[in-house]
């Protein structure tokens, strides 16, 4: 058993992709023309990276060179592990990692994403039977 660990960066996702079906076995209708030409492809989000990283606040003033050491800044990614996501195929690049076969796609390049609606209302913590 290796110690080796995948670890996802900047606003990538990690993705187990799903072969050329027709239709998704969430429900999503992928036209032929899409699966021809691979043009989008279908799989399950593995593992997120922590986002785009963002600079420190413009309040610099007049000795920008006193800014203390700050926690690194990112905003969120949008797609979680477990959702489904639907992206376009040429963004992405093939990896495989100790014998499974995954791709690595930008967030940007993610078309639409399919996520359970318990797992979503959970991490939310919003509930709309309070109104």
């Amino acid at each position: 058993m290796s110690d080796k660990r995948l670890i996802v960066v900047g606003d990538r996702v990690l993705i187990e992709p799903l072969e050329g079906e027709e239709r998704t076995n969430v429900g999503l209708y992928l036209p032929p023309t899409a699966i021809d030409k691979q043009a989008v492809q279908a799989g399950t989000v593995v593992a997120v990276g922590p986002g785009t990283p963002v600079g420190p606040p413009a309040e610099l003033g007049d000795e920008p060179w006193k800014i203390g050491a700050t926690e690194a800044r990112y905003l969120p990614m949008q797609a979680r592990p477990g959702d489904y996501a639907l992206f376009f195929r040429k963004a992405a690049v093939e990896i495989t990692f100790e014998g499974t076969r995954y791709l690595v796609a930008p967030q940007g390049a993610i078309l639409t994403l399919v996520r359970e609606e318990e797992r979503e209302k959970a991490s939310e913590g919003f509930d709309p039977s309070f109104l």
